[in-house]
């Protein structure tokens, strides 16, 4: 939404892979001063530099990414125009993830009769996330996120045992390995994760998003599992910011972070990544609550 609050065209996906190469290089620059401007507008305090490739349909990238030598120079720009004003956060990678739709049964298959291929998949993603750190790191960049989905809205798509294998003990190596070099570090996973909560917060991982209230999970009740162990990112609805009305918005905004208050390690945020459909009025809604609720407090 980025467009919407500064009224400005903002180049990010296929759009950005279009430009000229002068062009490119003059799309980072206005990106980047857009960004601050609705940083500043919106009060924000930390911010996800565009990703790498992914897909929403075989073929189709989504929208938040540039290739990777031009992710690296937004990052560059960015930190330098920001200084210190904003928590820059780069998705590295470095987690295994459950599959997505296009290799959904190779990868089960695999997984039941080759499992050896997957240990040799996860030590793969983890080696390129620890290059991907060292790389953002090398720019000025300290909070580093896996975007790891390792559940659906029905629970965790790994096993206990295959948890232990494949995830739990990359993710611990990923968090320490950045904190090792003085870093932060984020999870992302949608879905149900309520049984592998207490299991994620001793990999020592500093924080994680996105508490998904689509698949039941009240952010109110890990909070109160985890206390001050674990940061939790979240968790005004998604879906909700899109079809509620701006005061249903404000008034759940507020509700989250009264519950909040007196808890240490709570970012508010949505419950995952801002859709180009969210109204305007409904996003701000919930920046005006935060607003009002930080004035009194």
């Amino acid at each position: 939404m980025w467009d919407k609050f500064s009224e400005k065209d903002f180049f990010v996906g296929e759009e950005f892979v279009k430009l000229s190469n002068a062009e490119k290089d003059k799309a980072l620059n206005t990106n980047a001063e857009i960004i601050e401007l609705v940083c500043e507008k919106l009060s924000f305090c930390a911010v996800t530099i565009p990703g790498g490739y992914w897909e929403i349909a075989p073929g189709e990238p989504a929208y938040w990414w540039l290739p990777e030598e031009y992710r690296m120079k937004q990052a560059t720009i960015l930190r330098k125009l920001l200084g210190e004003k904003i928590m820059l956060i780069a998705n590295t990678g470095g987690v295994l993830a459950m599959p997505s739709s296009d290799n959904y049964m190779s990868f089960a298959i695999s997984l039941c009769e080759s499992p050896e291929e997957i240990d040799e998949l996860a030590l793969k993603i983890f080696q390129q996330g620890i290059e991907s750190v060292n790389r953002f790191s090398d720019v000025g960049i300290q909070t580093f996120c896996t975007a790891s989905d390792i559940a659906d809205n029905g629970g965790p798509f790994f096993n206990p045992e295959q948890m232990e294998r494949f995830i739990l003990p990359y993710l611990e190596r990923w968090c320490m390995y950045i904190k090792q070099i003085g870093g932060l570090s984020i999870l992302h996973s949608d879905g149900n994760l309520n049984l592998y909560i207490d299991k994620i917060m001793n990999t020592g991982v500093n924080a994680l998003q996105a508490i998904d209230p689509v698949a039941k999970m009240d952010i109110k009740d890990v909070k109160n599992h985890v206390g001050d162990k674990l940061c939790i990112c979240g968790n005004i609805d998604i879906g909700k910011l899109i079809t509620n009305s701006p005061e249903s918005i404000y008034n759940e905004t507020k509700a989250l972070l009264e519950f909040m208050k007196d808890k240490p390690g709570f970012v508010l945020g949505a419950s995952n990544a801002i859709q180009k459909e969210v109204p305007p009025e409904n996003y701000l809604a919930l920046v005006e609550a935060r607003k009002e609720f930080t004035n009194k407090n």
